[in-house]
């Protein structure tokens, strides 16, 4: 009887051993995917966008047009926040294997905190021109190409990039493919940026089922604009990305911007990218760890290293504003934020699931 009641006491003392264990483990997994949410914001009263040139322009009205939707949905402003909590949390947990140590995401049978496979996402464009075919197949299949290069880090003018940040080039393995293209004849000479275009109730063309297919619409917008996008979690009937006819694929009339970098960038807007300045100068960031902090957009063909705010901007990154040769990568860190939105949960989960 003596020696049960041992045997029973040994295993009693293990089994509070691998509690404990356990206990620890999980602290250390608290620890570990801490999410500091404390430097985040949506808009920044930037005194001086062109920062860099007299004759700079507001080329992406991204941030205007969120300006806009956060006044017309007060509730956008905490599911934005929540979809930055979820992308930052599993930015930590990748670094980690699931048990709170150093490792790769995803060990132990734990699922990888950021989606690891191909995407391909399917487009439909919708076009409203002021004469029928003014916008050829052949434009839209250049802008279908152009993004499969620039997602897939097959950009031929990548090979420029500086040493400094040549071990940051992410190929983000997403694909395009055209699943529809949708026509329509308005001559009305600009649209602005205040979604007419996405809606069949202002004259233009409904958006096709956002929640599995990329929108892109391609119109006059007006004022010099060349484009802008909607960030994750804004409304499903505006959901995509909206280009200037003259800046859509290749084209001549486009001139610097006539390469089609315009629906890259716009596109990784709508992958949930930053301008890689954080759109508040040196005050602010993009929330992406291996881009530097600079003080403002950079335009035409910037030499390197451009220096601001105490280190070399990344002026060949896609979120840029530098002209459509001068621009031929994302970073890894910016891999992870457009991957994190895939998992299940993920605000572009329906894009892959």
């Amino acid at each position: 009887m003596k020696k049960v009641c041992l045997t029973f006491a040994a295993l009693a003392m293990v089994l509070v051993s691998c509690e404990q264990d356990q206990n620890d483990a999980n602290l250390d997994i608290t620890q570990e995917i801490q999410v500091d949410m404390s430097d985040f914001t949506l808009l920044v009263a930037d005194d001086d966008l062109a920062g860099k040139s007299s004759n700079a322009a507001d080329k992406c009205h991204s941030m205007k047009n969120l300006e806009y939707r956060l006044q017309k949905n007060p509730g956008l402003q905490k599911k934005m926040y929540d979809i930055e909590y979820q992308t930052r949390k599993a930015i930590a947990m990748k670094a980690t294997n699931g048990k709170g140590k150093p490792g790769g995401g995803g060990g132990g049978g734990t699922p990888p905190p950021i989606y690891t496979g191909p995407v391909s996402i399917p487009v439909v464009v919708n076009i409203i021109e002021r004469s029928a075919g003014n916008v050829t197949q052949a434009q839209i299949n250049s802008q279908i190409a152009i993004l499969n290069q620039d997602f897939t880090n097959n950009n031929p003018r990548t090979s420029n990039v500086p040493s400094e940040f040549a071990g940051l080039v992410a190929n983000a393995d997403i694909t395009f493919t055209l699943a529809n293209v949708v026509r329509k004849v308005d001559t009305r000479t600009s649209w602005g940026t205040n979604d007419a275009m996405k809606l069949s109730t202002q004259g233009g063309i409904d958006a096709t089922d956002t929640s599995n297919f990329l929108n892109i619409w391609v119109c006059e917008i007006g004022g010099g604009i060349l484009g802008y996008a909607q960030f994750p979690g804004g409304s499903a009937t505006t959901d995509g990305v909206v280009i200037g006819t003259d800046f859509f694929g290749e084209t001549a009339a486009g001139g610097i911007y006539g390469k089609g970098r315009t629906a890259t960038h716009e596109v990784g807007h709508w992958l949930n990218l930053r301008h890689i300045w954080g759109d508040g100068r040196c005050r602010q960031d993009d929330f992406v760890a291996d881009t530097p902090t600079s003080d403002g957009p950079n335009y035409n063909c910037p030499s390197y290293p451009t220096v601001n705010c105490q280190s070399a901007d990344m002026t060949m990154n896609y979120m840029d504003y530098v002209q459509d040769d001068c621009m031929y990568m994302f970073s890894n860190g910016q891999n992870d934020r457009m991957r994190a939105l895939f998992v299940s949960g993920g605000a572009r989960e329906g894009l892959v699931n």
